[in-house]
């Protein structure tokens, strides 16, 4: 099924300037990977060594923290939003 995937700025060279791209997956896990299939380089950039999602990046379905859920088990539905989203630190003192 297809699911629309929100890619920030950051990582837009990796799908050719693209701010939103479809792939295939059942969960969210599985639209990931199938996001590193079609646009290679998406995987070293969003897990860790241990395949673990790297700290500092959060990933929403719809608008929800999918940590707050199922995690990248997340199950999705026919055009639902996936939204890769680096954290941001700093601020003025």
């Amino acid at each position: 099924m297809a699911v629309k995937v929100r890619v920030p700025g950051a990582l837009r060279q990796l799908t050719r300037g693209a701010a939103i791209v479809e792939v295939d997956g059942g969960t969210v896990g599985q639209a990931l990977d199938a996001l590193d299939k079609q646009y290679p380089g998406f995987r070293e950039r969003l897990y860790d060594p241990q395949g673990q999602l790297r700290q500092f990046i959060n990933i929403y379905r719809n608008d929800e923290d999918i940590r707050f859920g199922s995690g990248l088990q997340t199950p999705l539905a026919e055009n639902d939003d996936v939204s890769i989203v680096p954290a941001v630190a700093g601020g003025a003192q």
